[in-house]
């Protein structure tokens, strides 16, 4: 019997699992497949605290110092290079100098970049696109499709009290005598003091009827891949005016409210599409991304085919920002996460044994390390 069972191996349900690892307690992690292979590893990989507010920038402030010291004992693929926001107009760049303000008051280091200071870091910037950046010099990235893996072989090597189950599915969990069972597809019995169950959309497998009343919706995005661009230099997070026109902490600026929307941004508005650029280590570009949003019963609706009219709209505003060819486009695809139109999370608490931690939205990959600390330390106070 385990002290935790962690259902899912994302980046919200590894965390969980490291944190209570951390504090010398027995975990089991099941994963339903081979390896995880939904949300953690079908984004950017961007570590990007300045994009969050309120308590998700302080987790993300919190993971960024648990990447460093987990990229200190195995190589997680943690990348420096910092973040910078591209302002394209007056109001984006009145915008990043508010948002400077608020993150000098919190101490959080950022440094304001001229237009000459960014065509200097990205020669392939287009000058007509950059009046000005934004630039955190402490942010990082990682390589979302290796990233978990490593942290998971990491947690393996390192923790003796920590069982990992790949290809097992959670059936049933319910309260017990022991604390909490879950029932996989092979017809285990699995029991633990408490479970935290983080498996996305699959919480629906195991809890139908609080699923469907949960308020959840399913997004959507579509991202695209260059071929290796070796000679094209983007160092970092290279994120763009419709991202200072999207991401929550602009939303504290006093001048966000006022925002107009320019008319060649009207289509790409109602498709969720804010164009953002990371080069990979063997400099490939991932360039996306849009958003689609189907309530979490309607989930299907969205399919698993891709839109080239959305990608088209994209490309044509990355050609706007940056010189290289975008279209020199390796693969394409769609990643899912599940995600609250109200809440910031699902926080779902059965019996006092069974928590469900869940629909973290895009906050994942720059968040969960910081918050998966804090939820273990409330579940084991």
């Amino acid at each position: 019997m385990a002290d935790l069972l962690v259902v899912g191996g994302g980046v919200l349900g590894t965390f969980h699992a490291f944190h209570a690892l951390r504090r010398g307690l027995s975990v089991t992690l099941i994963e339903k497949d081979q390896y995880p292979i939904q949300a953690t590893v079908r984004n950017f990989g961007q570590v990007v605290p300045s994009g969050m507010a309120g308590r998700w920038f302080d987790y993300g402030w919190r993971s960024l110092e648990w990447y460093r010291f987990l990229q200190e004992h195995a190589d997680i693929t943690v990348r420096p290079g910092g973040t910078v926001y591209i302002a394209s107009d007056a109001e984006e760049q009145q915008i990043i100098h508010e948002l400077k303000g608020i993150m000098d008051g919190r101490g959080y280091p950022a440094l304001m970049l001229t237009s000459a200071d960014c065509l200097e870091r990205w020669p392939s910037l287009r000058s007509s696109y950059c009046r000005e950046g934004l630039y955190f010099p402490d942010e990082v990235s990682v390589a979302p499709e290796r990233m978990i893996y490593r942290v998971l072989d990491y947690m393996v090597e390192t923790f003796p009290r920590f069982t990992y189950r790949p290809l097992t599915t959670a059936v049933d969990c319910y309260p017990s005598a022991e604390g909490v069972t879950v029932v996989t597809n092979a017809g285990e019995r699995l029991t633990a003091a408490k479970a935290v169950v983080c498996n996305g959309g699959e919480f629906k497998l195991l809890f139908p009827q609080l699923f469907a009343a949960s308020g959840i919706v399913v997004s959507k995005l579509q991202m695209m891949r260059t071929r290796p661009m070796p000679d094209v230099a983007l160092r970092g997070n290279i994120l763009t005016g419709l991202t200072i026109r999207r991401y929550e902490s602009f939303e504290e600026c006093p001048s966000f409210a006022g925002l107009s929307v320019p008319e060649h941004l009207r289509e790409l508005k109602e498709w969720g599409i804010h164009v953002l650029f990371k080069q990979a280590d063997d400099h490939s570009i991932i360039i996306g991304d849009s958003h689609e949003y189907a309530g979490a019963m309607e989930a299907d609706d969205l399919g698993f085919s891709l839109k080239t009219h959305v990608n088209e709209l994209m490309l044509r505003e990355a050609e706007r920002i940056v010189s290289f060819d975008v279209r020199n486009l390796d693969r394409v695809w769609a990643g899912y996460y599940p995600q609250h139109k109200e809440r910031d999370i699902v926080e779902e608490d059965l019996s006092g044994v069974i928590h469900i931690r869940t629909a973290i939205g895009g906050k994942g990959m720059t968040s969960a390390a910081g918050y998966a600390e804090e939820s273990i330390a409330k579940l084991f106070a």
